[in-house]
């Protein structure tokens, strides 16, 4: 007489995208972390180039009250806000469609992409109705943005 083995194995807390049966045939899932690998990436991308934000924010802020020193830096500084929004906007998309049962990724991460709007038209107004007044709420935003950033991705590597 034979015993029989347990329908399936507890997968390892490191591993949950696999159980084996009693013939011993893999029954392949799709784990949390790699479904998020793409939202973890694209909020990734979009993180560093808030990071870079920061930088080129502070090469041209040293030329102060001198824009026309300062505009190719303005100018890469400005792309760099579009390229964060790209990124965030698509980790969004992808937050909604593959993690949907995320609700605390896929709702972070539109606002993250709500905010950058927001962080953008704010740059836009600086730059170009020179409302200088506005750096006060801007740079400060630029900060709680790199904060969601990084939390996003953390966030997307715990077990829901």
């Amino acid at each position: 007489m034979t015993a029989t083995k347990s329908a399936s194995t507890r997968p390892a807390p490191d591993d949950a995208s696999s159980t084996t049966d009693t013939t011993g045939t893999m029954d392949t899932t799709v784990s949390a972390a790699r479904q998020s690998t793409a939202f973890t990436v694209l909020v990734g991308l979009s993180a560093l180039t808030v990071l870079l934000q920061g930088l080129w924010a502070g090469i041209f802020l040293e030329h102060d009250g001198r824009r026309d020193a300062a505009s190719g830096w303005v100018e890469v500084h400005a792309r760099g806000g579009e390229v964060a929004l790209v990124f965030a906007a698509a980790a969004t998309v992808v937050a909604f469609v593959r993690l949907r049962d995320r609700r605390d990724l896929w709702i972070a991460s539109l606002a993250f992409t709500l905010l950058l709007v927001l962080e953008s038209y704010l740059g836009g107004l600086i730059r170009d109705a020179g409302k200088d007044v506005l750096t006060a709420v801007h740079v400060p935003l630029a900060m709680a943005l790199m904060g969601l950033a990084v939390w996003l991705p953390m966030r997307a590597r715990r077990r829901p």
